[in-house]
């Protein structure tokens, strides 16, 4: 034990720490070694250009670091001996951007990365003052950046580099000092090309405050400039206006013709509505085919309607998709800010007040918000929820209006009209829902219990013996979009027992728009032996040659004619016509909204076959139907 500790010291003294020498090559290499490591990181595991561009500075960093290691362990006697073969690698690189300056400015050498960024071969440049390069507005800070290295310190700035085919390139350089035998004797200029990334940063600002399809501003940046268009108007006191325009019935032209030809529709309807803007405006696509405009100085709110209505005009005129011409209207909401105290986001949600009220009323209008609609949205929301609650519990009943033949004045069907058995209103009519159940999708369901039992009642009727007259139902746009309606027809005429004949189907002119779609459909529900019957014509764009072209066995005159047809000749001539028309195509005519005998007179005079309104009776229960078959 004894003799091993003795041995103790002297093994001790083997280990003989290692030497500077041997400290700066085991630096060498293993900056080295990193400096590899960041590179393959930088091209396989860095997809960021912009990370990548720093992964590739900090490993020429280290490059260089090693170089001056390197030169350090091995002083240079001559210039010659500079090109190493650590030195031949960085200047052969194409990573990053690499110059060596002399104490004076001139290019003592350059990677090939340099020479390629500025559009010059190396020969080209070699021996020449990189200042003549520099843009004359960013010489002066490089200059000082050059002497500040030339004093030992690594200096980071932006300038400007003309490239050799004139155009402008903004660099991020850093100045490092070249020591040797604890002398400056030049300066490392590591660059950065920073335009790919402006460009790449106003991409990306582009994307955030603009839309790609039609190019105009976004809801974000439209939001932002109705923020600081109300800080300057109350500074200036000045009258801010907010247009929310929405189109009416887009969702049918995209179900029509596609979404495709939707986007070129909405685009059209950008460019209009842009179309030789004033400078106080702006306009922006919010969403879908939502647009809002913002006009920074607005006179008066007459002014702000006065505008809107002409805007309204333009966007009726004609738009032509897959050679059809296509007519849209839009709704718009008005608003101001008469109240001090609304800001941008309050603002713009009593303009989406204003134009639902717009919608509500009818729709290819506009309307300026008024503080008594401050709750209409949480009515709105309320309502939704209780007709939801409605269609489960089945608070929703069926009136029915006869229709008569005008002739011999017999019962010769009815007209299935829903109305909603509110549990706390009492009994709402279709105008109170209907347009709301339109908008949120449940109009689906509510017209799928319509006409199921609709046809449950007639065949009832008809199995206590009384007349058998058909039933006339409603169809929603939404119904009649639906790919199963005729299997859907089908099976409700299977499941109450009704007899096809017995079942009319209402269809409105404006689901006309997509003539293959209709024909195929009007022609599925024909065969099942289903009639069909246009509802409220004379009120829509579609052509009367559609009439020769689809199975429709009735036409129904809209009450807006038939109503002034004693006080206005143009309506008593376009009735007239309508009438005579049909009668040519086969077609019977019936005219609702009758409520005097001179207008049933004058319908008899033009052989119009049958007649329905308050004349003769309103809407009744099923059980006064019933009364009335029974009378005969």
């Amino acid at each position: 034990m004894a003799k091993d500790m003795e041995d103790l010291p002297s093994a001790r003294n083997q280990r003989s720490p290692l030497s500077l020498n041997e400290l700066m090559n085991l630096g060498v290499i293993g900056l080295t070694a990193m400096s590899a490591v960041w590179i393959v990181v930088s091209f396989v595991l860095i997809s960021d250009m912009m990370l990548r561009w720093i992964s590739l500075t900090v490993s020429a960093a280290l490059l260089v670091t090693a170089a001056v290691l390197w030169l350090r362990r091995h002083p240079l006697s001559s210039f010659r001996r500079f090109h190493s073969a650590i030195v031949d690698t960085l200047l052969r690189s194409e990573a990053v951007p690499l110059s060596v300056l002399d104490r004076s400015g001139r290019v003592l050498e350059l990677n090939e990365a340099a020479g390629r960024m500025l559009g010059y071969q190396r020969s080209e440049m070699i021996g020449e003052p990189l200042m003549r390069m520099i843009d004359p507005a960013s010489r002066a800070l490089l200059k000082e950046s050059l002497e500040r290295s030339l004093q030992g310190q690594t200096v980071q700035n932006n300038i400007s580099i003309t490239h050799r085919t004139g155009f402008p390139l903004e660099m991020q350089v850093i100045c490092a000092p070249m020591i040797q035998d604890h002398e400056v004797i030049g300066t490392l200029m590591i660059s950065h090309d920073l335009s790919d990334r402006k460009r790449n940063v106003e991409r990306i600002r582009y994307m955030a405050y603009y839309d790609d399809m039609t190019g105009l501003p976004n809801r974000t940046l439209f939001q932002m400039k109705l923020t600081e268009s109300l800080s300057r108007a109350k500074e200036d006191e000045k009258l801010v206006g907010i247009c929310y325009l929405d189109l009416d019935g887009f969702k049918l032209v995209n179900a029509s013709f596609g979404r495709e030809f939707g986007d070129m529709l909405l685009m059209q309807v950008a460019e209009r509505i842009s179309r030789n803007l004033p400078e106080h405006m702006m306009v922006a696509r919010m969403e879908g085919d939502e647009f809002a405009l913002l006009l920074h100085t607005v006179d008066s709110e007459e002014k702000l309607l006065e505008f809107a209505r002409h805007l309204l005009k333009s966007i009726e005129e004609p738009y032509e998709l897959k050679g059809f011409p296509v007519h849209i209207t839009a709704s718009i909401g008005l608003v101001t800010n008469r109240n001090e105290q609304d800001d941008g986001y309050t603002l713009f949600k009593k303009a989406d007040m204003a134009l639902f009220k717009a919608k509500e009323n009818g729709k290819n209008d506009c309307m300026l918000y008024s503080d008594s609609w401050s709750n209409s949205s949480f009515e709105r929301l309320k309502l939704q929820h209780e007709m939801y609650r409605a269609i489960q519990r089945r608070e929703f009943v069926l009136h029915y209006q006869p229709q008569y033949d005008l002739k011999s004045g017999i019962m010769v069907g009815v007209e299935a009209l829903v109305r909603w058995n509110h549990p706390v209103r009492g009994l709402l009519a279709p105008g109170a829902f209907i347009p709301l159940a339109e908008e949120s999708g449940m109009i689906v369901q509510i017209g799928d219990w319509v006409l199921e039992e609709a046809c449950r009642q007639n065949k009832e009727w008809q199995d206590a013996g009384l007349a058998k007259i058909p039933v006339s139902v409603n169809l929603s746009i939404r119904q009649f979009l639906q790919h199963d309606l005729a299997s859907r027809i089908a099976e409700v005429l299977e499941t109450t027992g009704l007899e096809p004949k017995y079942l009319d189907l209402e269809i409105t002119e404006s689901m006309t728009i997509d003539v293959g779609h209709i024909t195929r459909c009007l022609l599925e529900i024909t065969n099942l032996g289903v009639g069909i019957s246009v509802d409220d014509f004379g009120t829509g764009y579609s052509s009367f040659h559609y009439l020769k072209n689809f199975p429709i066995d009735r036409l129904k005159i809209d009450r807006s004619f038939v109503r002034d047809i004693q006080q206005d000749p143009s309506d008593a001539e376009i009735v007239a016509a309508i009438i005579a028309m049909a009668h040519n195509l086969n077609i019977q005519v019936i005219a609702e909204g009758v409520e005097t005998e001179e207008q049933m007179e004058f319908l008899k005079k033009h052989r119009c076959d049958e007649m329905q309104g308050f004349f003769c009776s309103p809407p009744v229960s099923s059980d006064n139907i019933e009364q009335m078959l029974k009378a005969g």
